[in-house]
């Protein structure tokens, strides 16, 4: 057979060790330095000609400079004669910007898919996009798994008495009623008005929290304050608790001083982006099994789906 090697930028270094240690396989080396100026300079260290390669790799912050790695590591092993090239990012930056939704405006996301086709990729793996239609912006297999393939086991296991899921807003409400159906429990919405990038001002809730363990479900939380403001407004319509699961844990800005101080209960994210600092509320399962086990199948060329049946 062929073979397979797994390349890792330095975006998020611990997340590819326990993918290798999964796979029983260790990473492969390649250096990665910078010249005095900043720029990128990578050398693969150890023969990849006719091998299938996969590349670890999120692009969050500082995302400009983790997609250069992704692309500048892609290059190398495109010259260096790899079979092919799968990206594996965990988390895929710039996804924010899908549409133009202003005048003069950029698509972002798109011209992001543009620079991963051109350089050579032959695949990518990620989760929990911020929008699925995404895959639409690449003309080559794009596997978006779900986060709450990883939540459901530990929201179970909590026992909540009056569970109920809730999607931080209409945008979400797709994701949250998958995850609401999964463990046999309502839904509600709640409804915002968002005035400009990063912030958000609660309007109300759409449906009865009363007594209710309420389950927050998102793709992503950045500055934290949907979230937060999200649960304060749950509790003041009477719900029990709020706990919520975000795939991505961005936390950037006033976030993690927003969940310490706020009415959120319990933060529950992937390690899908390193953690900026520690928190008591906040709790981090691994996806790394799961992309492990993506990496198997894509190379044995069996079911991705077949994860989430």
């Amino acid at each position: 057979m062929r073979g397979y090697k797994v390349f890792a930028g330095t975006a998020n270094p611990e997340f590819s060790k326990k993918v290798a240690k999964y796979l029983a396989l260790p990473l492969s080396p390649a250096q990665i330095k910078r010249f005095s100026d900043g720029e990128i300079s990578v050398q693969i260290s150890e023969s990849v000609r006719g091998k299938d390669v996969f590349i670890i790799q999120s692009t969050c912050a500082p995302a400009n400079v983790n997609l250069m790695e992704l692309l500048i590591l892609t290059d190398a092993l495109r010259r260096s004669s790899a079979n092919s090239i799968t990206a594996i990012m965990p988390y895929f930056g710039y996804a924010r910007q899908d549409r133009k939704a202003a005048p003069r405006v950029p698509i972002t996301a798109k011209l992001v898919a543009n620079m991963i086709q051109a350089a050579g990729i032959d695949r990518v793996v990620t989760i929990d996009l911020h929008a699925g239609q995404i895959q639409g912006f690449f003309d080559i297999p794009v596997d978006n798994l779900y986060g709450t393939i990883v939540f459901h086991d530990y929201v179970k296991n909590k026992n909540l008495k009056n569970p109920i899921v809730a999607s931080p807003d209409i945008g979400g409400v797709a994701r949250a009623r998958s995850f609401a159906k999964k463990l046999g429990v309502d839904m509600v919405i709640v409804d915002k008005r968002r005035e400009r990038a990063n912030e958000a001002e609660i309007m109300n809730i759409i449906g009865d929290v009363e007594g209710k363990d309420v389950i927050l479900i998102d793709d992503m939380i950045d500055t934290a304050g949907t979230i937060v403001k999200g649960a304060k407004v749950l509790k003041a319509k009477g719900a029990t608790s709020v706990m919520a699961c975000c795939t991505h844990a961005v936390l950037s800005g006033p976030a993690y001083e927003r969940i310490e101080s706020g009415d959120l209960d319990e933060l529950i994210v992937s390690d899908t982006i390193p953690l900026k600092q520690e928190s008591s509320k906040i709790k981090v399962l691994s996806v790394a099994p799961t992309f492990a086990e993506v990496i198997r199948r894509v190379y044995h060329n069996e079911s991705v789906n077949g994860l989430f049946v």
